[in-house]
This record gives structure tokens, C-alpha cells and sequence, in this order.
């Protein structure tokens, strides 16, 4: 049995070409207006993917309070950040498109389309029956939004923060086995092969893929958890195309899609289980490494195709700045979630978009 412990999905890392601009549009249009952290600094621990040299970067941590994890949004200040010389298409192996939860899938339709952001297609059912549609955001990067009925908080709009992630795989019985086994998604909500309609829309959309859509049979613990709520893989294999590497002759930060990140308890354990599994950390940021306002533990291993998982056991966060509130985590036993009123009390930092 594992002894580790795994919240959920924390954030979504984004590579984008401004920080201020991205965030202003996540702000705007799903909401994503709390900042956990802000800070221009310079990413020295991720030589392996950054060409074995230290870049300068500025990131920000935005959250909904509705629920769902955040957006680890991310610019390199140091060089131009580089956008893949190919259009990725469904099947391509890597993070691909982002899931955001709804509770009003007709009212998120309406005013996305009202906002003017790209619409791609209508309101469909994935094979779960769950209704969904596709957007792309004004740098590139697709989001699904899908309905969903756990929530943790008020927020300014009917979309919460991301639930999962659409990946790109290679070999879909091996991709299944690594997520259930290391992240705990052991429930297999869909499995099938098909030319599928809802997926249509999507770049390369017409093609033949194996799909499978995995969640966990278990309620997630620890302090975030009731934040983060539930959350889905969704992997794709490709039948009929030859995929190719998101982010193939590209450094981690550059633009697109860059981390999903999960946060966990006991990085310790978790670092045995995933070595046991034939998934090594390729980069361990150690237990004192602090990102603004926010401390913690990050480390990343690679999926079966070379897809970036973060994990960050969160040693402090803020939770009113002004007041010069913040929590240390590492005094509270690990399972326990967070009281709500706590977490809720983040709703004050909420900065308006400009």
C-alpha cells in the first residue's frame, strides 16, 4: 500500500510569452483570479530540460475559488520562449488540452462565445455522457469544458479551475498502468476505439484512436483536497497518424502546456514508489526551495512517453498577504483537509483583470 498522499491536481503549467497577459485572460475568462504567488526569479533547478542552463522566468500561481487546481502561469525573461514548429494534433503525445469544470455548461457556452473567445464546435457528450465543449485561448493552448457537479467555493464566474488533462499517448494499456499505479487513477470510466464525433473539433480530430477516461475510485485526502475536488485523465492513442512530440526539440517553459502538477504528502515514499516503478525523479528541487509568498518540495518524473508530472508537498503558502498571514503546513497532520472557512479566506487576495 502506498504511503503517500496525493490531494489532487494542484496546478496546470502554462509557458506563455507575457505572464501579465495570461493571467488577465485566465483571470477574465475562467475566473482564475486569486494569485497565490507572484515572482520574477531565476529557474535553476530544471537544467535537464532547459538545455543544462539556469533561464530567468516570472511565473504566477492563479486559483478559482469555485474549485479545481490552478494555473502555474510561466514566462521566460531570459530568452524568447519558443512555440513548436507544427500544429499539435489530437493523438501527438503530451499534455494536449486542459480540462475546466462548469456547473452550467448552456451558461459557460453563452458567455464565452459573448467574450469573443474561439469556440470550436458546439456543446457535445463525451462517451461518459457528460456534456463538453472546446475552446482555444488567444496563445494556442485548447481547453475542454466540461460539466461537473463538486465544488468548493463562490467565484466570478460558472467555470472552476482545471480537473484534468487530455494526453497524447503512445501505447494505452501502458499509459493506464502508469496513472493508476503512481497517481491512483484507478477507475476506468471509458474504454473504447473509435473515429469519435466529440472529438471532431479538435485539431487532427478525425482520426482513429484508442480513448480511455480514468478518475480515482477513492476520495482524495490531505489539506487541499476539498479544494481541488475530483479529477480525470483522459488518454488518447492515436491509430491512423503518426504522432510526434509536443514539445520535441523544445525547452520546459516554452510555450504550451508544460507540467501537470499533483500535490502530494511524504515526497520520500513517493520517490521510492516511483523509482520501484521504473519512473525515476529526473529532477528533485529539495525540500527548502521557496517560490515567492509559497515554500515546498517539487520534484517531476516523466510519463511512459515523456510527459512531465510535477509533485510539490506544499510547506507554506499565504493566505491573507495583506495581513501577513501565512500557513505552515507541516504542522498539521497530513491526511487532514484544510478547514473551508481557511481556504475561503484566500477569496480577499482576489485581484480584478485589467
Amino acid at each position: 500500500m502506498n504511503n503517500y498522499i496525493i490531494s489532487g491536481i494542484q496546478q496546470v503549467g502554462i509557458g506563455v510569452a507575457n505572464v501579465h497577459e495570461g493571467f488577465n485572460w485566465y483571470n477574465r475568462m475562467f475566473g482564475m483570479d486569486i494569485p497565490v504567488f507572484e515572482e520574477a526569479a531565476e529557474a535553476n533547478l530544471m537544467l535537464p530540460y532547459t538545455g543544462g542552463q539556469p533561464h530567468k522566468r516570472h511565473a504566477i500561481l492563479a486559483i478559482n475559488m469555485k474549485g479545481g487546481g490552478g494555473f502555474e502561469i510561466w514566462q521566460y525573461t531570459s530568452r524568447v520562449p519558443q512555440a513548436a514548429k507544427f500544429k499539435a494534433q489530437l493523438g501527438d503525445l503530451g499534455l494536449f488540452c486542459a480540462k475546466i469544470k462548469t456547473d452550467n455548461i448552456n451558461a459557460s457556452y453563452s458567455e464565452l462565445r459573448a467574450r469573443g473567445v474561439k469556440l470550436l464546435g458546439d456543446i457535445s457528450s463525451n462517451p461518459q455522457g457528460k456534456k463538453h465543449f472546446f475552446v482555444e485561448d488567444p496563445f494556442g493552448n485548447l481547453f475542454e469544458i466540461i460539466e461537473e457537479d463538486v465544488w468548493f467555493g463562490n467565484g466570478q464566474q460558472h467555470t472552476g479551475g482545471p480537473i484534468g488533462m487530455i494526453i497524447g499517448v503512445s501505447n494505452l494499456q501502458k499509459s493506464i498502468q502508469f496513472y493508476n499505479d503512481i497517481l491512483g487513477y484507478d477507475k476506468v470510466l471509458y474504454t473504447g476505439e473509435d473515429s469519435y464525433t466529440d472529438l471532431s473539433v479538435l485539431p487532427g480530430g478525425a482520426v482513429t484512436a484508442k480513448r480511455a477516461i480514468l478518475t480515482h475510485s477513492q476520495k482524495r485526502v490531505g489539506p487541499f483536497s476539498r479544494l481541488f475536488g475530483n479529477s480525470y485523465i483522459e488518454l488518447v492513442e492515436a491509430k491512423n497518424y503518426t504522432p510526434r512530440k509536443i514539445f520535441e526539440n523544445r525547452y520546459w517553459g516554452d510555450l504550451g502546456f508544460i507540467h501537470l502538477c499533483f500535490d502530494i504528502k511524504n515526497m520520500a515514499a513517493l520517490k521510492l514508489k516511483c523509482e520501484a516503478s521504473g519512473h525515476p525523479l529526473t529532477v528533485d528541487g529539495g525540500a527548502g526551495f521557496e517560490m515567492g509568498e509559497a515554500a515546498g518540495h517539487f520534484t517531476y518524473i516523466e510519463d511512459p512517453d515523456g510527459t512531465l508530472i510535477e509533485f510539490v508537498e506544499t510547506k507554506k503558502i499565504p493566505i491573507l498577504k495583506k495581513f501577513g498571514w501565512y500557513l505552515d503546513l507541516r504542522k498539521r497532520k497530513p491526511e487532514k483537509p484544510l478547514p473551508d472557512w481557511m481556504l475561503k479566506s484566500m477569496a480577499m487576495n482576489r485581484k480584478k483583470a485589467v
